[in-house]
C-alpha cells in the first residue's frame, strides 16, 4: 500500500468516525484530563496571536482555545463531517473552515503561528519531512508552531498491522474496521529529528503525551 492509500483510507475512517469521536477520544471521567489541562496552559503561555492556522482541527477540541487567542483563525481538515462538529460547537467564534487535507495546503507564509493536535501521529513515517516542509511553507516570518500528540508509553495498546510502519487497525461503533497510521514519537527522539530538519525545537512529555514548539 502506498502512503497516499493509506492516507486516503485514513480521511475515510475519520470522516466516518466523527459522530462518535468526542465520546471516545474524550470519555467521561477522563482520567487523563490533568494532562490535557496542563497542555492548554502551555499553548496559552505560547500566546497564539495574530493569524493562526490549525491543521486537522477534527471537532473543534482546540479550537475554542485557539479562537479566544488569535486575532483571525483559520480551521482545516480533510473531513467536512469533523468540522461540521466542530462549527456547531463554536457558533460565535470568529473562525474560517476549510476543507482540504494537510499535505494539501498550499504555501502561503501567510500564518503568524500554526497548531496541530494529535495529528503528528498520524503523519506516515515516509512522509515526516514533506509535512514539515508543508509547515515551513505556511509560516510568516518568524512564525511558529505549537503541537501535542501521543507518545510512546504504556497506558493502552494500538492494535498493529504493522508497528515498523506505524499502520493500526481502528473499529467503528458500526462494526466496520479500518486502517490508520499511528507513529507513537519518544520527545527526545523528535526533537532531534526536527533539529536535524533545521529547526529550533523544544518537545515535552505530559503523561502518555507530548507537547513541542518550534520555529525556524
Amino acid at each position: 500500500m502506498t502512503d497516499r492509500a493509506l492516507l486516503d483510507e485514513q480521511i475515510a475512517y475519520y470522516r466516518a468516525r466523527a459522530a462518535e469521536y468526542d465520546v471516545t477520544s474524550m470519555p467521561e471521567g477522563d482520567p487523563y484530563a490533568a494532562h490535557g489541562n496542563a497542555v492548554r496552559e502551555a499553548l496559552r503561555a505560547f500566546e497564539p496571536r495574530g493569524r493562526v492556522l490549525e491543521i486537522a482541527a477534527g471537532t473543534g477540541q482546540w479550537t475554542g482555545l485557539l479562537a479566544e487567542l488569535a486575532d483571525e483563525l483559520v480551521a482545516t481538515d480533510a473531513s467536512p463531517e469533523m468540522l461540521e462538529i466542530n462549527r456547531a460547537k463554536h457558533p460565535d467564534r470568529d473562525v474560517r473552515y476549510e476543507v482540504v487535507d494537510a499535505f494539501g495546503l498550499a504555501p502561503s507564509h501567510a500564518f503568524d503561528a500554526v497548531f496541530f493536535g494529535f495529528f503528528l501521529s498520524h503523519v506516515p513515517p515516509g512522509r515526516f519531512d514533506a509535512f514539515w516542509g508543508v509547515v515551513d511553507g505556511l509560516l510568516a516570518p518568524g512564525g511558529r508552531v505549537f503541537f501535542v500528540d501521543e507518545g510512546r508509553h504504556f497506558e493502552w495498546r494500538e492494535d498493529w498491522i504493522d508497528e515498523a510502519a506505524g499502520i493500526v487497525r481502528r473499529p467503528l461503533a458500526d462494526g466496520t474496521v479500518h486502517r490508520a497510521v499511528k507513529v507513537l514519537w519518544r520527545p527526545a527522539d523528535l526533537e532531534a529529528r526536527l533539529t536535524e530538519l533545521g529547526w529550533d525545537a523544544s518537545v515535552h512529555s505530559e503523561g502518555p503525551f507530548y507537547w513541542g514548539t518550534v520555529s525556524s
